[in-house]
């Protein structure tokens, strides 16, 4: 059962539509869904919110301490309301994979991910869930810093936008701690449309239609 959602990104309006927020682009999708606002948590050092739901409460977290100090506020709040670590999925924006892609996945290494080097460190644990929204890498490891927190082209946000709608519909099942069905869901690639002219051609008793 996941207790605790956590979206990872930076503060400020200069870095809100940066591919490095993607995590917090994810929990404010789901505060919608859920029906709350996050505010902020002094406590927590982030904008928070506690959301009851049928699989009983869970709290949706956006660190404001820059992606750096992040487990700063994941662990703050994890301790006071005993969250164990893998009661914790993470949000956050993922290099290795595509626009368009997104894998969910429990404990391993940080792979690079500030983000998710301080929530181990503070956490004392790297045994938490993951969901991995791909933004694409931009060839060059150089060019890794100044392309996380520039903004990605429309049709690039269109595909991680989707992706977040997809990972939605399967919140219940990640609440519920149901993750084998959770990844089936969330790994199965996207049903392409038929392209227009290919579907005319699909007429009754054509052979294609079989």
């Amino acid at each position: 059962m996941i207790r605790l959602l956590v979206g990872l990104g930076n503060p400020g309006p200069e870095y809100e539509a940066t591919r490095h927020n993607a995590g917090f682009w994810w929990i404010d999708a789901a505060a919608r869904k859920l029906g709350v606002a996050p505010v902020p948590q002094r406590s927590w050092f982030g904008l928070g919110a506690k959301a009851n739901t049928a699989h009983g409460a869970v709290w949706l977290l956006e660190p404001m301490t820059y992606m750096n100090l992040s487990g700063k506020s994941v662990a703050a709040l994890a301790r006071f309301y005993k969250i164990a670590p893998e009661e914790i999925l993470v949000v956050h924006d993922e290099l290795d994979l595509m626009p368009g892609q997104m894998k969910l996945k429990f404990g391993g290494g940080p792979a690079g991910h500030n983000g998710l080097k301080d929530i181990h460190a503070q956490l004392g644990s790297p045994d938490y869930w993951r969901l991995r929204l791909g933004i694409g890498h931009p060839g060059v490891k150089a060019e890794v810093v100044d392309y996380v927190l520039r903004k990605p082209p429309a049709e690039q946000r269109e595909l991680i936008e989707q992706c977040i709608a997809r990972s939605l519909a399967s919140l219940d099942e990640l609440l519920r701690g149901e993750m084998d069905r959770a990844m089936m869901a969330l790994h199965a690639k996207p049903v392409r449309p038929i392209p227009e002219r290919a579907a005319a051609a699909l007429v009754p008793g054509d052979e294609a239609a079989g």
